[in-house]
């Protein structure tokens, strides 16, 4: 049976708590697979490498960001299928409207920031001759993402895409009951 590892620090990991939970598709009412059932210490993992990985992704050019995201969203053009069967076996909805809605659309998220983050500045304006406001667009550090249920990887990419795009690193939790996207 599958099992499904923490990811962390560019590697699959075992929860620090050696624990799984039972992974059921919706459709059959079976067990298929066996996901992570991380604690607290597996998370404090999780940021510290986040932490570390901060000072050298918040100073990567733009530019090179968004060619990041663009092979991101190729990938997950190129993974159609897989990602569709994974998404519609984890969920019960049909394998059709995760293959024209759902992957299309995560892939899309990563492209619409990658692409976004090449037109984004911080700027200075003046209000009535007394106050100069700004707008400072820079990294603010690891940011925790949670994926629902219902729509774990387009919904996942739409918090991702941005936080990653814009500079910061991420800590991603998917949703226990829709791991696999």
């Amino acid at each position: 049976m599958l099992r499904i590892p923490n990811f962390i620090d560019g590697r699959f990991v075992e929860p620090a708590g050696g624990a799984f939970l039972d992974n059921v598709e919706p459709a059959t009412g079976e067990t298929y697979s066996l996901v992570a059932d991380s604690d607290e210490r597996d998370i404090d993992r999780a940021v510290e490498a986040a932490e570390r990985a901060f000072p050298s992704w918040s100073h990567t050019p733009a530019e090179k960001r968004s060619r990041i995201l663009l092979n991101l969203a190729d990938l997950i053009d190129a993974n159609l299928e897989k990602l569709a069967k994974a998404e519609s076996i984890d969920t019960g909805k049909p394998i059709a409207l995760a293959r024209l809605v759902d992957i299309p659309r995560a892939a899309a998220n990563f492209r619409f920031f990658a692409t976004a983050i090449l037109h984004s500045e911080s700027e200075a304006h003046l209000t009535d001759d007394r106050a100069l406001n700004y707008t400072l667009r820079q990294p603010r550090g690891v940011a925790g993402l949670i994926s629902p249920w219902n729509l774990p990887l387009y919904l996942f990419t739409w918090k991702i895409a941005p936080a990653i795009a814009t500079g910061n690193t991420a800590v991603g939790k998917p949703s226990e009951l829709t791991p696999m996207t």
